[in-house]
C-alpha cells in the first residue's frame, strides 16, 4: 500500500525521503539546527527541490556545516564559492551564512545551547498543527514574526517571517504535516 503524504512532497524521491525522515520531527542536535538554517536561508526565492538537489554539494562545499569553521572563512574560500556551480552561489547568502555561522556561536555561549534558545519559543514542545488540507497552512504565523524579530537583533541575516516559519516546520518546532499523510500525529 503507498503510503500517503503531505502534497508537497509527492513530488519527487528526494522530496519523499525528505518529508519521510526529515521534516517534522523535532530536531535538538545543534549541528543540524544550523544546517537547517542554512539551507532553508539559501532557499529563499527558490524552490525547496532546487536546494534538495543541491544539497550534498552545498554540505562539500561548506564543510559539512561545520560553523566554527564557516565562522572563520575569509576572502579567498568565498571566492571558490562563488565560482562552485554546485551551490546558490548568491553573494549575500554566503555572506549571510558566515555571519549567521558567528551569532549562532555566540548564541550558544550565552544560552548553552541553540537548540535551548530556539526550543525556549515553545517551551520545548512541537506546536502540533492538524491541517486537512495544504491551503490551511501558513506561510508565516505571529511566532515565526517574533522569532525572525529577535534573531535579527541578535545579528542574524537572511531569517525572516517565511524562511523562520520553513525552518519550524524544518526542524520539528512546527508540525504540520496534513492529517491525511502517514506522519500525522492524528494517525
Amino acid at each position: 500500500m503507498e503510503k500517503i503524504r503531505c502534497d508537497w512532497a509527492r513530488g519527487s524521491a528526494l522530496e519523499e525521503k525528505y518529508h519521510d525522515e526529515e521534516w517534522g520531527t523535532a530536531e535538538h542536535d545543534d549541528h543540524k539546527l544550523f544546517e537547517m538554517l542554512v539551507l532553508e536561508s539559501m532557499q529563499a526565492g527558490l524552490s525547496w527541490s532546487t536546494i534538495l538537489k543541491k544539497r550534498a554539494t552545498i554540505a562539500s562545499a561548506f564543510d559539512q556545516f561545520d560553523y566554527e569553521k564557516i565562522a572563520e572563512y575569509q576572502q579567498e574560500k568565498i571566492d571558490s564559492l562563488l565560482e562552485d556551480p554546485g551551490i546558490i552561489r548568491n553573494k549575500l547568502k554566503i555572506a549571510a551564512t558566515i555571519n549567521n555561522a558567528q551569532v549562532f556561536m555566540r548564541v550558544q555561549k550565552e544560552y548553552g545551547s541553540f537548540d535551548r534558545f530556539i526550543w525556549s519559543y515553545v517551551d520545548n514542545e512541537p506546536i502540533r498543527n492538524h491541517w486537512k488540507d495544504i491551503k490551511e497552512v501558513p506561510a508565516t504565523t505571529a511566532l515565526s514574526d517574533q522569532i525572525s524579530k529577535d534573531l535579527k537583533k541578535l545579528g542574524f541575516k537572511f531569517l525572516g517571517t517565511t524562511t523562520v516559519y520553513a525552518f519550524m516546520q524544518a526542524t520539528g518546532i512546527v508540525d504540520d504535516h496534513l492529517q491525511s499523510c502517514f506522519k500525522s500525529t492524528l494517525n
